[in-house]
């Protein structure tokens, strides 16, 4: 059974940084493109930032450079998301997917962000 599970939310002041990770389980994680998306409230999902399967490529929304890292441990089937400075836009429920080629892809059931003082 394919899973990803997203763990590392919370709330933080602005400024403040997380960590976020998802957990990949029941696919061959190492073969599989890591995304991590959000979606704000009224708002349609978009993309934060991708690695390729082996991780030697990243790309982030404009917006983000420089303030957020994606990162990843095919050992370890997991995927991160290393968010800082972050500011009150920011806030969203921030999902990972994984993406093969040809095939549909896998997403995790999410996990909320609150950046608020």
């Amino acid at each position: 059974q394919v899973q990803l599970v997203e763990s590392g939310g919370g709330l933080v002041q602005p400024g403040g940084s997380l960590r976020l990770s998802c957990a990949a389980s029941g696919f061959t994680f190492s073969s599989y493109a890591m995304s991590w998306y959000r979606q704000a409230p009224g708002k349609e999902r978009e993309l934060v930032a991708r690695i390729t399967s082996v991780g030697d490529s990243t790309n982030y929304a404009d917006s983000l450079k420089g303030r957020f890292n994606i990162s990843r441990d095919n050992a370890k089937d997991m995927v991160y998301l290393q968010m800082n400075s972050l500011k009150p836009e920011d806030t969203a429920v921030y999902y990972c997917k994984a993406e093969l080629r040809y095939a549909s892809p896998y997403w995790g059931q999410g996990t909320q962000v609150t950046v608020s003082s």
